[in-house]
Formats: structure tokens, sequence, C-alpha cells
């Protein structure tokens, strides 16, 4: 009998999940992801954990055996892509969960993570993926930086068992380094890019740039890699390039290591018109790199700074940040949706909603705003063959919001539901997150 039970017990565990079913989401206004006026009554088939079809209501009937979800009066969206998290650093699973359930709960369908202890992100992911817990997919990057940055006490969290630098998910680079054997290892983590971080100079950058790209992973960094330039790492031709608050070093001067920098000036750069930044986003541009603008963090560290006297200041004031990115945006470049930081865990929704209304308040529209946590989350991932846009073929990763956010971003919140790889997690069933899963332990 126990051998029978066990047996059991064991297929189940290799089927995973039970199959998402067969869904017509009926008559909603359609905001697919694009850019595009939304589309009033649409409907959108899923099969499993795909959309099937997407098509005016009177065109597209329900297959048999089919749950028809009628969303008259509802809006229609894909979901949510939060581009910069950290979720293990250090190594916190309660934590992370908690923050995860949060994301999913409140319409956050995918993340990518920006390099931790991929031991961790790599389990979180799987049982993402398997729908063990409620959470977004997760996409990550192994590290790679000078061996100077691995001073960072951080890097010791991250390690925990070897020498920091010196493990496969981050790992110490010079000019003495087998890149390729170095892209390999990240490889076998499971990542899909490599994050250039910190300590490196320009040519390295290239060099290490180029070697992911021929491995078919993608390339991440930070617009400014101590000492490389924003030009250097432009020069590198990323894919996608973190923090458009650093895009100022190239003006004032780039430090020699990530350590030793310095609050920056903020004057030459609040009003989004500054000509050396300038040719840098028209750089950017011209070679297809989207920014992670990252622009609420700043805003957030300066009001903790406030509050604490003696408190060193943030690299940028939130006002210099959000220059910076109006500049980046207003010559045409991508921007996409990260956070790098955690709201308050009492704060009932995910902190990419914060970001999402500070690129509001800085000009962008609310649709372009969408467009950054979804088409564009979705490019930076390097997924936007399924995710970003609603579409046939891609997965079913939707949200439901009973007001149109187009005309106000704060209408995200009126959430009804998010659907990710067809599976439905409702609003009304989230549990909200408690200070004791959210300490640092």
């Amino acid at each position: 009998m126990l051998k029978t039970i066990l047996t059991a017990a064991a297929a189940l565990a290799l089927a995973g999940p039970a199959a998402a079913e067969t869904v017509l989401y009926r008559n909603a206004t359609l905001i697919d992801g694009t850019g595009a006026p939304a589309r009033p009554g649409m409907s959108v088939l899923v099969e499993g954990e795909r959309i099937a079809d997407v098509q005016p209501a009177d065109r597209l009937s329900p297959p048999p055996g089919a749950r028809v979800v009628d969303l008259s009066g509802k809006y229609l969206l894909p979901g949510l892509i939060d581009s910069h998290e950290h979720l293990a650093t250090p190594p916190n699973r309660r934590q992370a969960e908690a923050s995860l359930r949060r994301d999913l709960y409140g319409g956050v369908t995918a993340v990518r993570d920006m390099a931790d202890d991929l031991r961790a992100v790599a389990e979180l992911a799987r049982a993402s993926l398997r729908a063990e817990i409620p959470a977004p997919d997760i996409y990550y990057a192994a590290l790679m930086a000078g061996p100077s940055f691995f001073a960072d006490p951080r890097t010791v969290a991250v390690s925990y068992g070897y020498k920091p630098g010196h493990t496969p998910w981050m790992q110490a680079i010079d000019e003495s380094t087998d890149l390729r054997e170095a892209v390999t290892l990240a490889r076998g983590t499971s990542a899909v890019a490599i994050k250039i971080y910190a300590n490196l100079p320009g040519d390295l950058v290239a060099k290490i740039a180029a070697e992911a790209r021929r491995q078919g992973m993608q390339v991440w960094a930070h617009t400014a890699v101590y000492p490389a330039t924003p030009a250097e790492v432009i020069a590198a031709r990323p894919d996608v390039m973190s923090h458009a608050c650093s895009l100022a070093h190239q003006a004032l001067g780039t430090p020699a290591s990530y350590q030793s920098r310095t609050p920056m000036d903020p004057q030459p750069f609040v009003g989004g018109d500054n000509p050396v930044t300038a040719l840098l986003v028209g750089q950017m541009k011209d070679s297809g790199i989207v920014l992670d603008a990252t622009t609420s963090i700043y805003a957030h560290l300066e009001a903790q700074a406030a509050k604490t006297p003696g408190a060193r200041k943030p690299l940028c004031t939130g006002a210099m940040s959000d220059g910076l990115v109006r500049q980046a945006w207003k010559a045409g470049v991508e921007i996409a949706a990260g956070t790098d930081w955690v709201a308050p865990y009492d704060d009932p929704w995910p902190t990419l909603h914060h970001e999402l209304a500070a690129l509001v308040k800085l000009g962008m529209s609310p649709a372009e705003v969408i467009r950054a946590a979804t088409l564009n989350g979705a490019r930076a991932a390097g997924q936007a063959r399924d995710l970003g846009t609603v579409e046939a073929g891609k997965l079913a990763n939707l949200i439901v919001t009973a007001k149109d956010p187009t005309a106000d971003i704060a209408n995200l919140k009126t959430l009804d539901v998010t659907i990710k790889r067809g599976r439905e997690y409702r609003r009304a069933d989230f549990r909200p997150l408690t200070r004791d899963e959210m300490e640092d332990r």
C-alpha cells in the first residue's frame, strides 16, 4: 500500500501542476501593450498556457467545453513586468516569496532578477514555473565585475560557501580571464543574461559583451561600469542599460571604481536638456538599447536620507534622475520600468506601481508607461517572443482592470484578476504581507 501511495505521489510530482483550462475572455476593451489605441469589443481565447486567438467579440466563438468570462465594461492588458528586482541578496526565501506574491496578485507576471545568489533564484524560478508558489516568472542574470568589486560585503552574502568572485553566478574578471569559459559557466546557471556590473575598463566590457552574444546570452549592463564610461558601455552594445542616473557620469566624470562614487550635482540634468547626455541617448536609440530607468528609487532614497541626520545622500536626486529619463524618452530611447527597491510590507501593491507613477509624473503618457511595463519589459528580459503584448501564440500573461489605465495609470489598482500562464489569481484572494515575512534574516 505504501509503495502504491509513493508511486502515485511521484507520478503527480513529475506531471507538475494541472494544465490550465480553455477560457474565452469575451468583450473586453483591449490594451495590447504596443502603445496602440485601446480596442473595445475584443475577445481573447486562452488554451492552456498560451493565447490561441485574439479577435473582435462577434468573430470569436467559444470552442466546445471552454469556460466563458464576460469582460464587458472591463479592460484587458498584458501582465506587467518589473525589469529590475533583487530576490536573493542575501537569500531569504520567506521574504522573496512574500514579495513575489504581492507582485503576482498586483498584476506583475514577470520580473528580471538583476544578479543575486542564483542558487536561491533558480529555485524560486522553478517553483514559480510549476505554480508551486504564487509568483511571476523570473528571468535572471549572472554577474561579472572587476576583482576589486568583490570587496563589497554583499558579495559574501550571495557567495556563501565560496570565495566571492569565484562562483559561476558572480565572477571576477580581468585581462587574464578566459571569457569563453566564464560565459559558459554563467550559462550553466540557467541565466539568460550576463550583467556587466562594476570596476571594469571599457575594452573589457566590450569583450565580455561580445562573448556573451556569441554564446547566445543577453547583455545587461549598468550605464556606468566604473571606470568604463557611459559612452564606452554604449559602444559595447548591451541589450539593456540600467539606471538613468549614472548617464550623468559622462558629463561630470566617471569614478575609477564603484566604491568611490559620490553624489552628483543635479543642476545640469534636471531640465532634461543636457548636451552631453543628448549625444549618449542618441547613440542608445540608434543602437536599440533599452533603458531600465529605475527612477523611483532615487526619490525613495532621498526621502530616506532626509529622515536620518548625517545620512549619505544618494548618487542622484529624484529630480535629476527624472530629468535624465525624460531626456532619453524624448530622444526615442525605449524605456523599461524597473524598480531596484522594495516597498514597505504594508503597501498592498507591488513596488512597480511607484515606478509607473514616477514615469507618468516626468511626462510620459499612461499608454507609454504601460508599454514600458509590458512590451519594453519583455524586450529587456529578452522574452519578447513570449511576453509583453496580447497576441496569439504568446503566453497567457494578462490582467483585467475595472477602469481604464490609459486614462489614469492609478487605474491599474482597479485590478480584478491576474492571469499567468493561463492560471487565474484573483485580487480578492490576495493575502497581505506581514512585517514578520519581510524581516531580514
